[in-house]
C-alpha cells in the first residue's frame, strides 16, 4: 500500500455542505468502510474551516483506486492526489525526494 495526500477544492456556490441530501451522502461515502470497498484505506480526514478545501490521508495499492474513490468530490470541485511519505520513511532514506519507482 503507498501513502497518499488527497486534496479536495470547490468554490462556495458548490459547497456540498449547503446541500442537506448533499453532504450526507458525502459523509456516508467517505465512511471507512465504505473506502475499503474502493480499495482506499482513510488514514485521516480534515475540513479546512472556510476555505472550502477537504484533504484525507489514505493508502492504496494504485492512485487510479483514489481517482475512482474521489469521483462525487470531482463533480463539485478539483480533486489533486499526491503520492507522500511518513517522517519516518523520509528520514530513513535522507531526504524528501520521492522513491525512484
Amino acid at each position: 500500500m503507498s501513502l497518499y495526500f488527497v486534496r479536495h477544492q470547490h468554490s462556495a456556490e458548490t459547497c456540498p455542505a449547503k446541500d442537506p441530501n448533499m453532504g450526507q451522502m458525502l459523509v456516508q461515502h467517505v465512511d471507512r468502510k465504505n473506502a475499503k470497498k474502493f480499495g482506499v484505506e482513510i488514514l485521516g480526514d480534515a475540513v479546512l474551516d472556510g476555505q472550502h478545501t477537504f484533504v484525507l490521508i489514505v493508502e492504496a495499492e494504485d492512485k487510479e483506486y483514489i481517482q475512482n474513490f474521489m469521483q462525487p468530490f470531482a463533480q463539485a470541485g478539483s480533486v489533486e492526489i499526491t503520492p507522500a511519505s511518513t517522517c519516518e520513511a523520509v528520514v530513513e532514506r535522507l531526504g524528501c525526494d520521492p522513491v525512484p519507482a
